[in-house]
């Protein structure tokens, strides 16, 4: 931090430096050398507004099946389910990781559906604080509680004739539950503090990360519910299991932060950071690889983006492994479902790190042969 703050006080902005003592006090230093600011990162001709922008970019309003980038088999697969879902009316559940493109999938079936003209609505339930969530579902009058000043639809009115994404699905408490049933069963609610029931026309589609059907078995999630909201089941695979897609993302990526903004023009990623690229977890998936690419486009120098740039920008988690030995057994656990996930994990691992040669792959993961590692691909689903 010391060495920032003189590179910054050299450079950037003219600064008195001080240094403490318990001996001295506080005394004015002169830091007795000058240094040339040569390198000026992109970072420097992106203005503080635009910066937020790139970073907390939402999905498109106009997102369609041409924005979902792939050309993983699994992918191209469920990307054509979601089109027949798109032109019907049935609720639809989407699976899948923080970052793997839920609200993406979600908006491509509305805009491509009869509904796209209507309102797209999308909440986090596991955003909003539970004494909200009723106000928040199904709106509230004024003087139904402190603070209600005024009347206020809820996101069920707000979709009306259009869609509701419900994100995060999985957090809602069986109280509520309860009352969403009522919602989705009648097509009617009562706003909190009101006696008359409302109509409300919406399509559902909710998306979480938890598998409900082992909710449903441990009577944490309500089982008529369940079934009311899966009937169109889309399951989104993390982007470490996207055959192929890791560096087409990673480029396509690239390539639309340059369309935001100039100073990211001409970036491109080098050999060795695709490498590294191809080596990391993304446990964030897609969310993760772009503020990954952003950070090290900011901050590189020159146009190629190099293995150092893309290592700074990494945050470095604890590694998978400790995750899949910290998993909480007395809550109920599937083991060979553990299995499943770190054998899928380095199969596809040493497939990708030896250009798919089985041989070699193989012979990385300790296996007799060829044969032996394709056996284990068939068992576990691999490509």
């Amino acid at each position: 931090m010391q060495a920032v703050w003189i590179l910054l006080g050299k450079t950037r902005y003219p600064a008195t430096f001080y240094q403490s003592s318990l001996e001295q006090g506080v005394q004015q230093v002169e830091v007795p050398f000058e240094i040339a600011a040569e390198y000026v990162p992109a970072a420097n001709g992106i203005t503080s507004d635009k910066l937020l922008e790139l970073a907390g970019q939402d999905v498109p309003v106009n997102a369609a099946f041409d924005s979902i980038v792939t050309q993983s088999e699994r992918m191209l697969t469920l990307k054509a389910q979601a089109q027949v879902l798109a032109q019907k009316q049935v609720p639809v559940l989407i699976y899948g990781e923080t970052g793997t493109g839920k609200e993406l999938f979600a908006r491509a079936i509305h805009n491509a559906g009869p509904r796209s003209a209507g309102p797209f609505i999308a909440v986090n339930c596991g955003a909003i604080a539970p004494e909200l969530i009723d106000s928040t579902l199904f709106g509230h009058r004024k003087g139904a509680f402190t603070g209600a000043v005024e009347n206020r639809d809820g996101v069920f009115q707000q979709a009306h004739g259009g869609t509701l994404f419900l994100d995060e699905f999985g957090e809602l408490k069986p109280d509520v539950q309860v009352r969403l049933l009522r919602v989705l069963q009648g097509g009617t609610l009562t706003p909190v503090g009101g006696s008359q029931e409302l109509k409300v026309d919406v399509r559902l589609i909710t998306a979480t990360h938890r598998n409900l059907m082992q909710e449903v078995a441990q009577g944490r999630f309500r089982e008529d519910l369940f079934y009311r909201i899966a009937v169109g089941v889309l399951h989104l695979p993390p982007l470490r299991e996207r055959e192929g897609d890791l560096l087409l993302l990673a480029d396509t990526l690239l390539e639309n932060l340059a369309e935001q903004d100039s100073s990211l023009v001409g970036k491109k990623i080098s050999a060795e950071a695709k490498k590294l690229i191809l080596r990391h977890p993304w446990r964030g998936n897609v969310r993760e690889l772009q503020s990954t690419l952003l950070r090290s486009a900011l901050w590189c120098q020159g146009s190629a983006i190099g293995a150092a740039d893309i290592e700074q920008a990494l945050f470095q988690l604890p590694q998978e492994q400790a995750d899949i030995m910290a998993r909480d057994v007395s809550q109920g656990i599937d083991l060979q479902e553990v299995v499943a996930e770190v054998a899928g994990h380095y199969l596809r691992k040493a497939l990708t790190l030896t250009g798919h040669n089985k041989t070699r792959a193989a012979s990385l993961l300790g296996l007799k042969s060829q044969q032996t590692l394709s056996n284990w691909m068939d068992k576990y689903g691999i490509e």
